[in-house]
């Protein structure tokens, strides 16, 4: 019987039933982490399921990384819009920082 060890849900891939995204396996196997350290950095998930889900990767690597891409312009749209959104408020809040630093720096 095979196990799904990745499944997206709601447009994005989770391993197996847990909060984790693919995504966040993917950076770090580029990274160069070993699976072992990701079972570390992630203690929902054993091994198995993160070699499982590397697997997945790989398999269908041209597919992620096109998810990634996409994620990655959405985020830095997002963040283009917010700034300009609240370009005021952030103003606001540098004029307010500037202020209150001691003069020399310190």
């Amino acid at each position: 019987m095979q196990k799904a060890y990745v499944k997206k849900v709601e447009g994005a891939y989770r391993v197996g039933d847990t909060r984790v995204s693919l995504d966040s396996l993917v950076y770090l196997f580029r990274e160069g982490m070993s699976a072992e350290s990701m079972v570390d950095s992630y203690p929902a998930l054993t091994l198995e399921q993160v070699h499982g889900a590397l697997a997945f990767y790989l398999a269908n690597q041209k597919e992620i990384d096109r998810h990634l891409a996409e994620g990655q312009r959405a985020a830095e749209l997002h963040h283009c819009q917010s700034k300009q959104t609240n370009a005021e408020l952030i103003a606001k809040l540098q004029r307010a920082r500037n202020a209150s630093q001691i003069p020399g720096g310190r």
